[in-house]
């Protein structure tokens, strides 16, 4: 890491002393650990264990709450081209106690810890290589704690109270994933919001951390936390699987909060099944409706917020003819089914104007033996 770069962290770290926030110095640790490539990170937390200053040693705290969370082993994963994104100075905008410190008394000094040089008190560059990542930081974090302000401890130190899973827009392209927090003091509340794309296959594209008001613009259910914060957790392994992921710019600067909140959650659910189907109770008391929701669900699959013009469409004029084998009174009952469908996910005036469109089709479209795909084919053949 550059001097210059040290240099703004140090500057920026004094400002944060004075403003006594924890969740501003986690963002903030978050928006650096933004500009870092994994091997930068050694190098900064041993310049900043040698520097020993009161800035110095907040920056090395707030990087073990926020960085080991980013770290798998003695990896991370960052978007590169954030690399050239400077750390962004805390705003009025930032949530938190806002109020100057007075008073508080700052030990300097870095003091020992695991693998230090008895003469010199800092960790030797063979303790440090012989150590993962998340070891490094995580004992430079907790001997930097040491002699800060009390408020600087409760970073991290946080309980989830609520969640909320749901659509993030009209046809549920996006859900959202929602996770209330407060820390011990009862100060700063604040809500995680993740996207997670359905159309690509789940991944995290977006996350914010928000004041809990921005909620009531929000149209979400509330849900189990651990189901919540195992989603969230999935999507962001997605993410990491996916290169070039269509990710939103601001995603790298929030990822590592994002985690680390998810990862305070206890017992996380990790590939919860998603419960919109078992919500639905309003199947049409029609001949066939029974057999034809079950190839509706099959489907929608584990995306099922995900419902639009154009995936209404797949469903009748494409899916459902190269794919399901139907008797006559499931594909009679289909559209109703459909319908029914649509109008549990709001009625959305384009849905059902799209499907007045497509279901007259249907029963021509399933007697077209040519439309049929290969399982289909062999399936009706007996093989």
């Amino acid at each position: 890491m550059s001097t210059t770069a040290f240099t703004t962290a140090i500057t920026q770290a004094r400002d944060l002393l004075r403003w006594r926030s924890p969740l501003r110095t986690e963002l903030w640790a978050a928006r650096l650990t933004a500009t870092l490539r994994p091997t930068e990170v050694r190098p900064l937390v041993r310049q900043l264990t040698e520097a020993g200053s009161p800035e110095a040693r907040l920056t090395l705290a707030a990087l073990a709450v926020v960085e080991t969370a980013a770290l798998d082993d003695d990896e991370a994963h960052y978007d590169d081209t954030s690399a050239e994104a400077a750390a962004t100075p805390p705003t009025e905008a930032a949530a938190g106690d806002h109020t100057p410190a007075t008073g508080d008394t700052v030990a300097s000094g870095p003091g020992p810890y695991s693998g230090t040089d008895p003469r010199t008190g800092h960790p030797t560059s063979q303790e440090q290589g012989n150590k993962s990542l998340q070891e490094v930081l995580r004992e430079a974090g907790q001997e930097a704690v040491r002699g800060l302000p009390e408020w600087v401890g409760r970073m991290g130190q946080v309980v989830c109270e609520q969640a909320w899973y749901g659509k993030a827009d009209r046809y549920g392209e996006q859900a959202l994933a929602a996770l209330r927090f407060r820390y011990p003091d009862g100060k700063e509340p604040h809500v995680l919001i993740v996207g997670i794309d359905q159309v690509n296959g789940g991944l995290a594209v977006d996350a914010t951390v928000e004041e809990p008001k921005f909620l009531d613009d929000l149209d979400l259910r509330p849900a189990d936390p651990a189901v919540v914060a195992g989603r969230v957790l999935d999507a962001f392994e997605m993410t990491d699987l996916v290169m070039g992921a269509p990710i939103a710019e601001s995603l790298p600067a929030v990822r590592p909060l994002a985690l680390a909140r998810a990862r305070t959650v206890p017992d996380p659910v990790r590939q919860a099944p998603d419960d919109t189907v078992s919500r639905f109770l309003d199947l049409p008391d029609l001949p066939g409706a029974q057999e034809a929701f079950g190839k509706l669900v099959e489907f929608v699959g584990d995306r099922p917020l995900w419902w639009s013009p154009a995936r209404v469409s797949r469903f009748l004029t494409s899916w459902l003819p190269r794919e399901a084998i139907l008797t006559e009174v499931a594909i009679s009952a289909m559209p109703d089914v459909v319908r029914a469908w649509s109008r549990f996910h709001g009625g959305d005036s384009e849905v059902l104007r799209q499907i007045e469109a497509d279901a007259p089709r249907l029963p021509a479209l399933m007697a077209d033996e040519s439309l049929a795909g290969l399982h289909k084919r062999m399936t009706q053949n007996g093989h």
